[in-house]
């Protein structure tokens, strides 16, 4: 089978695999769609994500949609030729984190297309690969491969949603208008919020975020201006959802918050440490709270 392979920075090739064969309790997956992470462009850039680093050959890809190709022993669940949504986590569902309900901490997870483990975990950017009949989650015919695929994304936005708490009547300020951050205006939305102000330094995402249910945007680098005026008086947002993943963008989130707020961190930060006002949130009394991947917010995202 091909596969979509990446060997370090700037290396990305195409190259022969062998096509996988399911174990017991198994699913072979024939690719259908996929959506490209962040994660995936770090990857390739950088030949790291944070500091989970590329130590062997990798398949990339976790936000999948496909079809049941073949099953393996003892699989109930699912059946060849039925269409499904693939969630790329694979916890162990016995350590203390996944016994609490809070799997997406399980320090034994197989999560595709990351180094996190050694040796890693392949992705699912191949025409065909392999998952858990627990993995699989059935869509309907009416739901194309292409939207399947954003449910992973979109269990993200959800579960860093989960992570502000109430924000029903609520002003919400959200940094960085990537994928995740246009998809948590639109949960941020639908958790009931009464104003919701996005920024990034470009105009086309943020005229989608405005699309997608932002009552206001803010270019932050031709009109940094404007953030003056949430930054008065200590703050004006109740809660804040840093999705850029750059150091400004929380310092944003920290000066534009009122006192005794909350700060949800969903945007993945380069390696190393990340310098930001922590006397402010002290100050403040500030919450900053973070936020990693998600557990039964992908069944939820494929029901949206």
């Amino acid at each position: 089978m091909i596969a979509c392979v990446i060997h370090g920075s700037k290396d990305l090739q195409v190259e022969m695999r062998p096509d996988p064969h399911p174990g017991a309790g198994e699913v072979i997956v024939r690719f259908a769609a996929g959506g490209i992470c962040g994660s995936d462009l770090h990857y390739y850039h950088e030949g790291r994500v944070g500091n989970f680093e590329l130590r062997e050959p990798m398949v990339l890809g976790h936000e999948l949609a496909g079809e049941v190709a073949e099953i393996g022993e003892g699989v109930t669940k699912v059946q060849p030729g039925q269409r499904i949504a693939v969630n790329p986590s694979r916890p162990c569902l016995h350590c203390r984190y996944c016994l609490s309900g809070r799997s997406n901490l399980c320090k034994n997870v197989r999560f595709y297309g990351s180094a996190a483990r050694f040796p890693h975990v392949p992705g699912g950017f191949a025409e065909l690969f392999s998952a858990s009949e627990e993995q699989c989650v059935l869509i309907p015919d009416s739901l194309s491969y292409p939207a399947a695929a954003c449910a992973e994304p979109l269990a993200v936005t959800l579960h860093a949603v989960a992570r502000a708490g109430s924000l029903l009547g609520r002003r919400v300020l959200i940094t960085g208008a990537g994928p995740i951050g246009i998809l948590t205006v639109a949960a941020v939305r639908l958790a009931g919020a009464a104003e919701i102000v996005i920024t990034d330094l470009f105009d086309e995402p943020l005229s989608v975020a405005e699309r997608m249910g932002a009552t206001r945007v803010v270019n932050v680098k031709t009109a940094a201006a404007c953030l003056e005026t949430f930054i008065r008086d200590g703050g004006y947002f109740d809660a804040a959802i840093e999705a850029s993943g750059n150091i400004r963008g929380l310092e944003n989130c920290i000066e534009a918050t009122q006192p005794g707020g909350r700060i949800v961190q969903v945007g993945i930060f380069p390696a190393g440490s990340a310098g930001a006002p922590m006397n402010k949130v002290l100050a403040k009394e500030l919450e900053l709270f973070g936020t990693f991947r998600f557990h039964e917010e992908f069944q939820w995202a494929v029901q949206a």
